[in-house]
C-alpha cells in the first residue's frame, strides 16, 4: 500500500484546508494514530481514546462538513478496510505500549514512501552554517541525540536545550553567524515558549524545519517544513521512538549534502583511537 492509500493518509487529507481548534486537531491526530480503528468507534469511544468530550466529537464532525459524528463514521466506512481490524490484544500493559510503537513506526514508514521531504530537509539543514537545534522540556533529549550526532559531520551546531529570556538572543546570534535554517524536535505536551520561539526565528529569516508528534501539532502553524512522526502513549510518559528514529533519518539526509561528512568521521575515528575512547 503506497503512502497515498493507506487509511491515515486518507484521514489526514479529510482534514487538510479547515481549521481546527486545539480540541479537534486533538481528535483529528488520535483519529490519525488509529485510521484502521476509527471507522468503528463510536462518538463516545473516539471521545475517550482523544480524551475530549463527546459533545467535542459531534462539533468536530460537523466542522469538518458533516451533519453529524454518525455521517462521518459513514464516510469513513467506505474509504476504510471493509472488515473491521483483528483483535491483536496482548498481555500486559507493557507489551501494549510495545506494540503501539511498532504501530507509530508503521506507520512512519508509510510516510516515508515519499523520501522527498526528509531529503529536502536534510539539505536545508546541511545549507545552515551555524545550525541551531531547538528542543525545550520533553523534546530536550531528542534535540541533544540530534546535535551530538550532528556535530560529527557539521562544523558548527548549536544546541538550544534550555528555554528563557535569552533564547532570542541565541537565535539572533546564530543568524548574525549565518544560520539560515532552524531544526526543532516538538514533543507534547507542547510548550507555548516553542511556538514563540519558532515563530521568532522564521521573524529573522530562518527556515524552520520541525520534527513534531503530529502534522496537527501547534508548531505547524510557525514551520516551513514539518516532519511529523507520532509519540507513544500508552505509558505514564509519552515514548518517542519514531521521532528519534526520524532525527537519525534527517542526519543521514544531511550526510548526503555535506561532502566532508565522510572524512570528518573518519577523522574522528583515528582520534578516538589513539586517545583510547571506547572499549571493544
Amino acid at each position: 500500500m503506497s503512502v497515498t492509500d493507506s487509511p491515515a493518509a486518507r484521514l489526514q487529507s479529510l482534514f487538510e484546508g479547515h481549521r481546527l481548534t486545539p480540541t479537534q486537531r486533538r481528535i483529528a491526530h488520535s483519529m490519525v494514530r488509529r485510521a484502521a480503528d476509527v471507522p468503528f468507534l463510536s462518538s463516545v469511544e473516539l471521545a475517550e481514546l482523544a480524551g475530549v468530550s463527546q459533545p467535542s466529537v459531534t462539533r468536530f464532525a460537523v466542522a469538518l462538513g458533516f451533519d453529524g459524528y454518525p455521517a462521518l463514521r459513514r464516510h469513513l466506512r467506505e474509504v476504510a478496510p471493509a472488515e473491521p481490524p483483528t483483535d491483536t490484544a496482548v498481555a500486559n500493559g507493557y507489551q501494549q505500549a510495545v506494540e503501539a510503537e511498532i504501530e507509530n513506526l508503521r506507520h512512519l514508514a508509510e510516510a516515508l514512501a515519499d523520501p522527498e521531504p526528509v531529503a529536502r530537509a536534510g539539505r536545508v539543514l546541511a545549507a545552515s552554517r551555524p545550525l541551531p537545534v531547538l528542543g525545550l522540556r520533553a523534546a530536550a533529549a531528542q534535540a541533544y541525540g540530534f546535535a551530538y550526532f550532528a556535530a560529527k559531520v557539521h562544523p558548527d551546531v548549536r544546541l538550544l536545550d534550555e528555554g528563557g529570556t535569552m533564547i532570542h538572543d541565541r537565535i539572533d546570534g546564530a543568524v548574525r553567524a549565518g544560520a539560515s535554517a532552524l531544526l526543532c524536535f516538538a514533543l507534547p505536551r507542547h510548550p507555548r515558549e516553542v511556538v514563540d520561539t519558532l515563530a521568532y526565528a522564521r521573524g529573522a529569516g530562518l527556515t524552520v524545519v520541525s520534527v513534531a508528534d503530529s502534522a496537527f501539532a501547534p508548531v505547524a502553524k510557525v514551520s516551513d517544513l514539518l516532519l511529523p512522526a507520532a509519540v507513544g502513549t500508552g505509558l505514564a510518559f509519552d515514548t518517542a521512538c519514531a521521532p528519534m528514529l526520524l532525527g537519525r533519518m534527517l542526519l543521514e539526509a544531511m550526510c548526503d549534502d555535506l561532502p566532508e561528512a565522510q572524512a570528518r568521521l573518519e577523522e574522528f575515528d583515528v582520534k578516538a583511537a589513539a586517545q583510547g575512547l571506547f572499549v571493544d
